[in-house]
């Protein structure tokens, strides 16, 4: 399995689109648009799961390709980095000492 980072994307692209758009290269496990949680609207990036062989054929084909007039990225996706000097404690809301 492969995991690809698509950036760039129209805001208005849809899980739907995107899928369609990778099904051409092989089987698509599963899709996903990022989009803001307050608005909901798109952030304009997204991710696709799919095997590998159709993985690496995607990007080949479609890195710096145009959809909606602007040229997507599209790569394997990395591991989410912790940002240096931010640390994730958990939790969260308020606290009364």
């Amino acid at each position: 399995m492969k995991n690809l980072y698509v950036g760039n994307l129209p805001y208005s692209t849809t899980d739907e689109d995107l899928r369609r758009l990778f099904a051409q290269f092989g089987e698509v496990q599963s899709v996903s648009v990022i989009a803001d949680r307050f608005s909901g609207q798109s952030k304009g990036f997204g991710f696709v799961m799919m095997d590998a062989k159709g993985g690496q054929a995607a990007i080949d084909q479609l890195h710096q390709s145009e959809i909606g007039g602007r040229s997507i990225t599209v790569n394997e996706a990395r591991p989410r980095e912790e940002s240096a000097g931010r640390r994730n404690f958990g939790g969260g809301g308020r606290r009364d000492y």
